[in-house]
């Protein structure tokens, strides 16, 4: 005896009814559609300015409603009697605490034609934080400085965390409303401002977004709607979202349409996704493939950029394949291996590096850990990444990590920033500069936070001050308060210029135009000496991380383009060879 199953009609995928656009949508004939998902809740009431509308149960958990309203009006969900924005919410006027606004998408998308995004072997890469920015602190007050970043030779900038966080300033990595542009910096209107300021200037806009977790300002009022968080997994700041337990397809649905909002409703060229490693979900399709799928199928130009602390190149690798699909993954080995050889600093994770050996690996890909042991860790980490092309790897040599996590927030060192940017800047990957590092900035950029509830400012105080406590470098100064509104202001730029640093930056910029795509030619080092040289077609790039002058082999080379030394230390070209004053670079044809 046999039996058949009948194919499903239509495309075969079932409609269920979290995969309709969650929150609130404006029809365009003077009415709103409201959606949201709360199987927690016995009874769900949409309270719209004075009016109280009892949604329908439209199975799941999920409750609607098609209301009279306009863009504008504020609203809060009722569950139980108890008040509490949209999960979904778009627009939060009044912070975290206050009642959700409708926001129409058509205000915000911009009337002028987009330019695609560049190419990733062409993009160069600018990373913001708009509180910091500017000295107002907001979208619009960035746009004024958009043209500058176009003339140095940046064509992307990348725009730290912006989706509803606690108080009026933070680094915005804890974020409680996931689709609504902070009000502090001016709302989605002022977003959709500085995208299309952006995009005159021919800028593409990359936005860091944090689905890895939510703010513990927020965990309690998402924890009323529904099964937001599981106990299955957790991260190191705090609950981990539920991607892949019981009822978890509305919560993946809930990340999906923020992300794919970002970049259909405000035109946002490519998403940058917060440490991906922290993402627990064992899901056939894992939600970051999800993301890029759902993403690239809104947009096909728009890039999916992971951060993952793994070393997996699974992530850039096509779904075809078993990977991912996302487009880049930063690449903190090549920080690494950059930062301890022009500073000499070994201490925690950066005693894996410091070896001119592993700054040469890095130049081939750079994982330098790609499946050998880590000391540090006291295991194997990571896997090879040579079938991924070089540009599908974002480096840099300053971040806002590698800069704010320290206890004091202090920049790369003045005396290693040349050759670190000639090293970054000059690579095969997609370079990413930290604001204010192209012509030298010396504020800090240090860890702040503004907490409205007490408890959880003095939980990010403790924390901050037990982080640093066993190192002996720290034991004699203060951790700056992270709730001490002088840290934030001590963290905006003050733009006071190196000048000689801004002419290298343009240079390196100019000539890393020049350069052929694709992997290196051929790599050269001396461990003892600490030269190393790298040919990228007709140059070669030789560099000097000793404390004294090296002479560097350099067979064939006749002129040199471009050197990081000043003029009394520039590099002689002799017969084969080019003698490097220390810590220096030199670009030669």
């Amino acid at each position: 005896m046999s039996s058949t199953i009948s194919a499903p009609a239509g495309d075969g995928v079932a409609e269920y009814p979290w995969e309709r656009p969650l929150g609130a949508h404006p029809r365009g004939d003077g009415r709103v559609e409201f959606r949201v998902w709360a199987p927690h809740a016995r009874q769900v009431v949409l309270r719209l300015g004075d009016h109280d509308i009892e949604l329908d149960d439209a199975g799941f958990g999920i409750y609607e409603t098609i209301a009279p309203a306009h863009a504008g009006d504020d609203y809060v969900f009722v569950l139980d009697g108890r008040e509490l924005p949209d999960p979904c919410s778009r627009w939060q006027p009044d912070g975290i605490r206050g009642p959700s606004r409708i926001l129409d998408p058509a205000e915000t998308r911009g009337a002028k034609a987009r330019h695609p995004t560049p190419p990733l072997r062409d993009l160069v890469v600018y990373e913001l934080h708009i509180g910091t920015f500017s000295d107002q602190g907001t979208f619009d007050a960035a746009i004024e400085h958009l043209p500058g970043l176009a003339e140095l030779g940046v064509n992307a900038i990348e725009i730290m965390p912006v989706g509803e966080f606690p108080g009026r300033h933070g680094w915005g990595y804890d974020g409680v409303y996931i689709s609504a542009a902070q009000s502090s910096y001016g709302g989605p209107h002022g977003l959709a401002r500085l995208v299309g300021a952006a995009h005159d200037a021919g800028l593409a806009v990359i936005l860091d977004v944090v689905y890895n977790h939510v703010g513990a300002s927020g965990t309690p009022a998402l924890e009323a709607f529904g099964p937001y968080f599981t106990g299955k997994y957790s991260t190191p700041w705090g609950s981990a979202i539920n991607y892949d337990d019981a009822d978890c397809d509305p919560v993946r649905e809930w990340v999906l349409q923020s992300a794919t909002g970002w970049i259909r409703d405000f035109q946002i060229d490519g998403l940058r996704l917060d440490a991906i490693h922290a993402i627990f979900d064992q899901s056939a399709e894992h939600i970051v493939a999800a993301l890029a799928r759902r993403v690239h199928e809104v947009r096909g130009d728009a890039l999916v950029i992971a951060e993952s602390g793994l070393n997996d190149p699974r992530v850039m690798r096509e779904p075809e394949v078993g990977g991912w699909g996302c487009d880049a993954s930063w690449a903190d080995d090549f920080h690494h291996a950059v930062r301890t050889l022009v500073t000499g600093e070994l201490d925690g994770y950066y005693s894996d590096f410091g070896s001119v050996a592993g700054l040469a690996k890095a130049w081939h890909r750079p994982y330098v850990y790609d499946g050998n042991y880590s000391p540090f860790r006291r295991h194997r980490y990571g896997a090879p990444a040579d079938d991924v092309p070089t540009d599908r790897f974002v480096v840099f040599d300053q971040d806002h990590d590698q800069v704010g996590n320290r206890a004091f927030g202090d920049r790369l060192p003045a005396p290693g920033r040349p050759l670190a940017a000639f090293c970054t800047l000059l690579s095969p990957y997609v370079p990413m500069l930290f604001m204010g590092e192209e012509y030298g900035e010396n504020a800090p950029f240090q860890f702040f936070s503004d907490h409205i509830d007490a408890n959880i400012a003095e939980a990010t105080r403790e924390g901050r001050r037990a982080e640093f406590a066993s190192f002996a470098a720290f034991s004699k100064e203060e951790i700056p308060d992270p709730q001490d509104p002088a840290t934030f202001e001590r963290s905006k730029l003050t733009r006071r210029r190196d000048p000689e640093l801004s002419r290298l930056y343009a240079e390196l910029l100019s000539v890393r135009r020049r350069l052929p795509a694709g992997d290196v030619d051929a790599i050269e080092f001396d461990e003892a000496a600490r030269w190393l040289r790298v040919r990228r077609g007709a140059f070669e790039l030789a560099m000097n991380f000793a404390s004294e002058p090296r002479r560097v082999p350099c067979p064939g080379g006749q002129s040199v383009v471009l050197a990081t030394g000043t003029a009394t230390a520039a590099p002689a070209l002799g017969e084969g060879y080019v003698q490097l004053a220390p810590m220096s670079g030199a670009l030669i044809a």
